[in-house]
């Protein structure tokens, strides 16, 4: 059974497309660009009502948000970040859309056009979700003959109106694959929303899976992940009847790594706009701003090409392979003559003979945990580290790339 996953191939794939420094429509390597450099986008679904907020979050290390007009994106703009504008790209009629993309296409905070969220998930009603049936299948095929068309009409209208700017659509992790085919070749940027901490479970490990699922969906387009801001409980939506479950910091953190392992180009936030004031949701939004600013320092080593060279190998003290074991992923990344290492445990178990091997080019160099107390000599090309269950380790070689953000890192969830 093979227990650890290559990135290295994953990355070439992506390499292929979009990158070797090549441009597609505002994209380079994959990353919109500014300030003359490639940028991990790191957003959220809000705009914040107030100027002090959005700066708290542009001081959290976001740098994409929402917008839904000029004032937004000056907004935005003003406090360091980019922004997004969602186009109803399903419209039977395009006068919205021409005027939207003439008024704001030459705004220099605009850095993606969004399509509708959901698009094909919403061939069904909610309580059809997940569900495939020839029924359901027959009804969701007869709706896409109406909207697909739209869809791909006003496309071409935005390419004709504006070619610098991506288009992206995020879709349901349960959206019919089939359909969303059918629009893929006709936009930059896929992904999708996916929050697997509930009242019934909590597994942040599918984040990587769903990541996968649309690396391979997307023909290596970059992949926006959508992550978990808020407890489905805060949506007081009938359908979503739930006990009180927020993720963990750890849940929190793992989720986001998990995706840029698996090859994320992006993650964002959704959900956020429904936290209630009380202490809990307070609580929940910093956490996420510990990981964001963690993120954010990261943010070279983000866009830098993974070094293939490195591989990482289990050595299991018992011997036994786990139904169901997902492994452990691994980034490693260098700029200049810092490095960074991440280690992420998918597993909901412990592994504890984690070797990370092809790092001749730091022999006799140390190795610090950010964000922890280990230290680690690199000797023959290599070092040896211990992954609790769900675990993330991020190794490097100075500790200046740990964020001095500290609020949220202990909350527990619930």
């Amino acid at each position: 059974m093979k227990r650890v996953f290559c990135l290295a191939a994953m990355l070439a794939g992506v390499a292929l497309a979009f990158g070797g420094g090549n441009s597609r429509n505002g994209l380079v390597d994959g990353f919109p660009v500014k300030a003359g450099h490639p940028v991990f986008p790191i957003g959220f679904y809000e705009m914040p009502k107030t100027n002090a907020e959005l700066q708290t979050m542009a001081k959290a290390g976001v740098n994409l948000v929402q917008c839904g007009n000029a004032e937004d994106l000056k907004r935005a703009r003003a406090a360091g970040m980019m922004g997004w504008v969602a186009l109803p790209l399903a419209s039977a009629d395009p006068a919205k859309i021409r005027a939207t993309v003439e008024a704001l296409k030459d705004n220099p905070a605009l850095v993606a056009w969004e399509g509708p969220d959901e698009f094909v998930s919403d061939f069904r009603p909610m309580e059809e979700w997940g569900h495939y049936t020839p029924a359901i299948i027959a009804r969701s095929e007869a709706k896409a003959r109406i909207l697909m068309p739209r869809l791909l009409k006003n496309i071409r209208l935005v390419r004709s109106l504006d070619a610098r700017h991506p288009i992206w659509i995020n879709e349901a992790i349960d959206s019919d694959m089939k359909l969303v085919r059918e629009y893929m070749d006709h936009i930059d940027i896929t992904g999708c929303d996916i929050y697997p901490i509930h009242g019934y479970g909590r597994h942040p490990s599918v984040v990587g899976d769903a990541t996968d699922r649309f690396l391979s969906l997307g023909e290596n387009r970059p992949v926006w992940m959508v992550l978990q801001g808020f407890g489905w409980h805060d949506l007081h939506d009938p359908h979503f009847q739930e006990s009180l479950a927020y993720p963990s910091f750890p849940e929190t953190r793992l989720m986001a790594y998990s995706a840029i392992s698996h090859g994320a180009s992006a993650v964002l936030y959704w959900g956020t706009h429904y936290l209630p004031s009380s202490a809990t949701g307070r609580a929940l939004r910093n956490s996420i701003y510990a990981l964001t600013s963690e993120l954010a320092k990261l943010q070279p080593f983000l866009t830098a090409p993974e070094d293939a060279s490195v591989r990482v190998k289990l050595t299991e003290s018992t011997g036994r392979s786990v139904p169901g074991e997902r492994g452990v992923r691994w980034l490693a990344r260098r700029v200049g003559s810092d490095w960074v290492i991440v280690l992420v445990n998918e597993d909901n178990h412990p592994h504890l003979g984690v070797e990370v091997e092809g790092l001749d080019a730091l022999n006799g160099r140390k190795l610090v945990q950010l964000y922890g107390p280990e230290t680690d000599a690199v000797s023959h090309g290599e070092f040896v580290a211990r992954l609790m269950p769900r675990e993330v380790k991020v190794f490097s070689t100075s500790r200046k790339w740990a964020s001095s953000w500290t609020a949220g890192r202990d909350f527990p969830g619930q």
